[in-house]
Order: C-alpha cells, then sequence, then structure tokens
C-alpha cells in the first residue's frame, strides 16, 4: 500500500460535501414528485446508472481536466447553460459507492483518492457555475438559482414578448412547452433529465422571471434520436418565461420549482426563445424578430417535435427490457457528458456503454428489487450502511440514519485503504450504433469535428478581457468603455439593447420593452 497522497482537511471536507448532499439527497426523494413510467423499468435503470458512475467518473472528470479545468468548465456551462448538475454528479457516484457497501463489495475505505477528488472537481464546477450567487448548490441559496449575469437578465428582460392568456403567442407557447415537456420525457427514457428551470429573477415587484431549458432535442449524444430528431433545427432551447401574480418560492436542486400561487397558464405574461450551445456566443434569439414570427416558431417547432415524438415512442415500444435498462442507465450516468464536450474530450465509448465492472450486476435488477432497494436507498434511508449510533438525530427526520457514508479518518492512520477503483475498463452495448452526426449551433457535425471546434473556442466572455469582470466589479466600472464591451457581448443579438452598453438600470430597460 503506497502511501495516501490526502490529508486529514481534505478528508474533512470530503466528508463536509458527502453530509451536505446526503441530507439534500433525502429531502429532494422524501419531498418531490415520485417518478414512475409504464414501460421503463426506472429503479432498476437508476440503481445500474450509480453503479456506472462509480466505476467512470473519475477517469472521465480527470481525462476533462488534462483539457480544461473545471474552474474553466463552469464558467463556459454557465454562459450557455447546462444540465443539471449540483445533485447528480456527486450523489449518482455516492450512491453507486453506498451500493456497493451494502453488497459486501466495497469498504468505506476502498476508492478513496478517486472519492476525494470527485468531490473536489464537483465543488470546482459547482463554485464556478454558481458564482453569481456565490453558492455550491440550490440548498445553500434558499432553494434559488441566480446564476446568469445582468447582461444577460437584461436582455431577457428587454426582448420578451408580451403576451396574455388565450391569445396567440401564449397559446403557441404554452403548446411548444407541452409538446416539448412530453418528448424531452422520452427521450430520457420517462425520467426529467432533458429540462430544468434557474432563476427566479426579479422583474418589478409584482413579476419574476423563471429561465427554462430544454436540451437534447435533435441528433444529439444518444443513438435513439440519430432519425427521430434530425429534422428538429435546435439541440437546446431555452425558453424565458416572465409571470406576474405568482412567487417561485422554491427552485431546487433537481430543477423543479413551486409557487404561490401554483403556476398556472394565466400568470405567465411575456417570454422568448434562445438556443446556445458550446460553440455559440452565447443564448442566440430565435423567432425573436417579431411577435408574430415567434408565434410561428413556437408553433413550427411543436409540429416538428410531434412528428418526433411519434417516431421515438415506436422505435422504444421496439425495445427489450435489457435495451430499456440500460438506455435509462446511460441516460442517467451520461448527464455529466456535457462537460466533455465542454472541454473537447467526449468519446462516444465513453458516455455510451455500460462498463464491464456495472454489468456484473444487471442480473439483481430486476423490477422488484430494483423498486424495493431504490426505495430503501433513498427514501427510506433503511440499509444496513445507512444506520447510526442510536443518540444521532438524521436531519429532516430526527431518526438516527445518514444517507451516506463517510471516509472514515483511520485511513491517516494504520488503516487499509484502496485508492481507486483503476482506469477505464472496456464497455457495451445492447443499443443501436450512434451515425456521426451531432447538431450544434455551427451545423451539424462529425464528433472530431465537434471536439476539434470545442477545443479552440473561447467565447468572448470567457476570454482573458471579461473572464474575471463579475457583477461586482460592474457595480464600480459601469461607465468605462470595458463594461460597454462586456455588456455589448451579451447585446449583440438583442432587438431591444443592441449597442446601450453598462450602466441601464432595470427601469431603463423595462422603458424599451415592447408593451403589446
Amino acid at each position: 500500500m503506497s502511501e495516501l497522497k490526502i490529508d486529514y482537511a481534505q478528508l474533512l471536507e470530503t466528508n463536509s460535501m458527502i453530509q451536505q448532499n446526503a441530507d439534500e439527497t433525502y429531502w429532494l426523494c422524501a419531498t418531490r414528485t415520485v417518478q414512475e413510467s409504464k414501460i421503463f423499468p426506472v429503479s432498476a435503470y437508476i440503481l445500474y446508472s450509480y453503479l456506472n458512475c462509480w466505476y467512470r467518473y473519475p477517469s472521465l472528470l480527470r481525462k476533462m481536466e488534462a483539457q480544461m479545468s473545471a474552474e474553466e468548465i463552469g464558467d463556459r456551462a454557465r454562459l450557455a447553460g447546462t444540465k443539471i448538475l449540483a445533485w447528480t454528479i456527486p450523489c449518482f457516484y455516492l450512491l453507486g459507492r453506498e451500493m456497493l457497501i451494502n453488497w459486501g463489495v466495497n469498504k468505506p475505505t476502498d476508492g478513496i483518492e478517486d472519492l476525494v477528488y470527485v468531490m473536489d472537481f464537483w465543488k470546482r464546477y459547482q463554485l464556478s457555475w454558481h458564482r453569481n450567487d456565490g453558492n455550491l448548490t440550490n440548498r445553500m441559496g434558499g432553494h434559488r438559482a441566480q446564476i446568469m449575469p445582468e447582461q444577460r437578465l437584461q436582455v431577457f428582460h428587454a426582448d420578451a414578448y408580451e403576451c396574455r392568456d388565450g391569445d396567440a403567442l401564449h397559446t403557441a407557447a404554452q403548446g411548444f412547452m407541452a409538446t416539448v415537456a412530453q418528448y424531452g420525457f422520452l427521450v430520457s427514457c420517462e425520467s426529467r433529465l432533458t429540462s430544468h428551470n434557474h432563476g427566479p429573477y426579479k422583474i418589478s415587484d409584482t413579476r419574476e422571471m423563471l429561465v427554462r431549458d430544454y436540451r437534447e432535442l435533435s441528433e444529439a449524444d444518444v443513438p435513439w434520436l440519430d432519425d427521430v430528431g434530425r429534422d428538429i433545427p435546435y439541440n437546446n432551447l431555452t425558453v424565458t418565461m416572465t409571470i406576474e401574480g405568482c412567487h417561485i418560492n422554491l427552485l431546487d436542486d433537481w430543477g423543479s420549482f413551486e409557487s404561490e400561487p401554483e403556476l398556472k397558464a394565466e400568470h405567465i405574461v411575456a417570454v422568448g426563445l434562445y438556443s446556445a450551445d458550446y460553440l455559440s456566443e452565447g443564448h442566440v434569439p430565435v423567432g425573436m424578430a417579431s411577435k408574430q414570427e415567434l408565434t410561428e416558431t413556437f408553433n413550427d417547432l411543436t409540429a416538428r417535435l410531434k412528428v418526433a415524438t411519434a417516431k421515438l415512442w415506436e422505435q422504444m415500444t421496439a425495445w427489450t427490457r435489457d435495451q430499456q435498462l440500460e438506455a435509462g442507465a446511460l441516460t442517467y450516468f451520461a448527464v455529466a457528458k456535457e462537460l466533455a464536450h465542454i472541454a473537447g474530450t467526449y468519446e462516444h465509448d465513453d458516455w455510451m456503454m455500460m462498463d464491464e465492472r456495472a454489468e456484473r450486476f444487471q442480473p439483481l435488477l430486476n423490477d422488484e428489487y430494483g423498486n424495493m432497494f431504490l426505495g430503501e436507498l433513498v427514501g427510506y434511508i433503511t440499509c444496513p450502511s445507512q444506520i447510526m449510533h442510536e443518540y444521532t438525530m438524521m436531519q429532516h427526520t430526527g431518526l438516527p440514519r445518514r444517507a451516506l457514508s463517510y471516509i472514515p479518518y483511520s485511513v491517516l492512520g494504520d488503516e487499509s485503504y484502496v485508492a481507486g477503483v483503476g482506469g477505464m475498463r472496456p464497455g457495451s452495448t445492447t443499443l443501436g450504433a450512434k451515425a456521426d452526426r451531432y447538431r450544434t449551433s455551427r451545423g451539424v457535425l462529425t464528433l472530431d469535428e465537434y471536439n476539434q471546434l470545442s477545443r479552440e473556442f473561447v467565447p468572448q466572455a470567457c476570454q482573458e478581457k471579461f473572464r474575471f469582470l463579475c457583477g461586482d466589479w460592474v457595480k464600480y466600472h459601469a461607465d468605462t468603455a470595458v463594461a460597454d464591451e462586456l455588456f455589448g457581448i451579451e447585446q449583440q443579438h438583442s432587438r431591444k439593447l443592441k449597442g446601450k452598453g453598462a450602466g441601464l438600470s432595470r427601469a431603463d430597460v423595462e422603458a424599451l420593452r415592447d408593451k403589446e
């Protein structure tokens, strides 16, 4: 056994982060909507995904950081938007560890250096992603996600078109959001991993803005969209929703929200539509030249999505249970693949294969066992590894439980340990081959082209001149030419703010808006 490359301070911090995620894991799983499916073995595939995460995340995150740091990846992700990673990266990985501990395959002292690294990567990425609100997670911000900088929010505010329940734009936007939600739910094997929300952002004393991202709509990484998504012209779409008479009082680390009163169609009073990816200069407006064009764009996208949904249903109904299990597991496991695209290190076999070490356990994962074990693991917190001494009071329940196991500090003494799971091992798939086509803001690319462009492209806002010009800098330098340049990056596609520069107040922006 070689000398442990981790000190006491690192273990203290890692165990603290494990506990933060443990508390949120229980709260999310106990209070959010139960996820069920009449088609997919959801509980079983979720468990299967956790195993793949345990065995593959350490190598894949290190592969990214060989090209780009976690902090810079976070900056790029904040610029373009990405899937929900606040809970998924650490907890998918940690729950895989917890499974193996309870099965007697691993000990809490196994994979320690990997574990510390994964949690440290997550911390640095999250702090960068949350740079504008200073939190590590939405939970720490009172379950809010104030992700976007002022210059982008001003554009979203200024360019949103007013609408009212029953008018043409409102009807078109509602139809689109209902259709894309159904499509995305199916794309992600009846999970919610293709859409999320952030905000709320204060528009006025009576209005808030909720920003909703829809991801992986076209030809992307999963093979089941190769033909299905070909006629959808955008892989990612963002809808900005200004709401009135309704307060978003909770937005959690799954990207779901609650409001007072319940958000209904009548509360949405303005909308906008954008697309962004890791090769674009931020969010580019889609169909935003006029109110009529936006209405027509929503209707056109809705029609395309309905056709794609029908094709996808037809394809998925022909899958075997093994294919359903694998597709769902890969959807969950590969949530972090977005970061590989940013770094330009994405490889199909890294992210769309089940590791041979995870495959060993596939025979365990029938529907009955999957449902019962997942319930114990994340809902009831009753697995043997989760039971604590009788003086313990778990947050939220007061029971002597802990959702996720710590690293024992005894490894700093003479306790034996295992540093990691080793490098990447072969994987396999029962799903169809992936066509070498990836829809991006630069057109449909091969994977080699996509990775090359990702490695070469540095968005203007992430270039050295602007990267560290945060909101606190702007507050004291809004009258400078550099601040005007910074705001001009976001304003370059804006209908209302192009060339306005820095220094506008929220009232100034409101005065420039179309009011009908």
